[in-house]
């Protein structure tokens, strides 16, 4: 899909195109074109504005050098943001950011929410929407934005589980299961947004270096600035949250363990019940000829009362001992 917008009243206006879209007067005066998953016919209508797109192998190089340079008087920035694939699985992918003085061009093959959120809002930003390079900022803002909700989603979301877990309740093995999983869930998101923080704070120093030589970039260098330390902000954050995660993993994983050992004690405690009836049963069911309480006529309920009072008194010991 391509998406090409331009400044409106309020926020960005969407320019109505085809889905197989050629080259044209409206793609032209665009200030922002979104690539999503491109078709062929897209990658050439905006190579026809003299922007090179790159490809998916390209955007996934993890070389510095692959995702942060200059070509052709446009700055590649390439970033790592948690998003959904139209399959509705969550990841964390690749999306690239061509900035020049006419326009900004976006390639991204996934679908970050800030993205979808962006364009009614960007007359919001701090940077405004009246210029590529703005546009760049007040995308970035909204980007850093929706990594410090996603932190505090995954802030309450540990704050439940942690509750849940150490309530004192007694959860069963399921229910401590479906803590862990939840637990690996919010750990995982918390992981995709500090790759997300870190290939962001890498993309504004890249950015921040060029504003030298732009002619809005005594203007915009303070907004820059002030998005590093909130990236700043937000990894000192992400960082406490890990800390939380391997907490709650291993509550839940102590409280699975003493949950296993009540029921090996309970299984420990009922083998030992039975020991003595069986040691008794044992002696009595050997097949000597001689055994004088085979003759007695009270031999058989006097087996079975020493066998009651030894499981008896074992019970009685385990009780004492505070064993059960």
């Amino acid at each position: 899909m391509l998406y090409a917008f331009i400044p409106g009243p309020r926020g960005l206006l969407r320019l109505e195109q085809e889905t197989s879209i050629s080259p044209g007067a409206d793609l032209a005066e665009a200030l922002w074109v979104d690539l999503y998953r491109p078709l062929d016919s897209q990658i050439a209508a905006v190579t026809a504005l003299g922007i090179e797109v790159p490809s998916l192998a390209d955007m996934e190089e993890i070389e510095i050098s692959n995702r942060l340079y200059r070509e052709e008087g446009a700055d590649i920035m390439t970033v790592v943001l948690p998003g959904i694939t139209p399959d509705g699985v969550q990841i964390a992918g690749p999306v690239s950011f061509i900035l020049t003085e006419q326009r900004l061009v976006t390639v991204r093959h996934h679908a970050p929410r800030s993205f979808e959120t962006f364009p009614e809002r960007a007359d919001r930003s701090a940077a405004g929407c009246k210029s590529a390079e703005r546009i760049f900022l007040g995308l970035l803002e909204e980007i850093i934005a929706r990594q410090a909700d996603l932190l505090e989603g995954a802030g309450r979301a540990l704050d439940k589980v942690s509750a849940r877990v150490l309530s004192g309740k007694g959860l069963d093995s399921h229910q401590l299961q479906q803590a862990l999983e939840e637990v690996g869930r919010q750990g995982e998101l918390v992981g995709r947004v500090k790759l997300a923080l870190l290939t962001l704070e890498r993309a504004l120093s890249f950015f921040d270096q060029t504003l030298a030589a732009s002619a809005q970039g005594k203007e915009l260098k303070p907004i820059a600035k002030s998005q590093m330390r909130d990236i700043g902000s937000l990894a000192v954050h992400g960082d406490f949250l890990s800390n939380r995660v391997q907490l709650s993993v291993d509550a839940t994983l102590g409280m699975i363990n003493l949950a296993q050992n009540a029921t090996v004690r309970i299984v420990s405690v009922v083998a030992a019940l039975f020991m003595p009836p069986t040691m008794i049963a044992s002696v009595y069911g050997m097949n000597f000829h001689f055994l004088p309480e085979l003759d007695w006529p009270w031999g058989y309920p006097m087996a079975l009362g020493l066998m009651a009072a030894s499981a008896f008194g074992t019970w009685a010991v385990f009780k004492w001992k505070n064993w059960l």
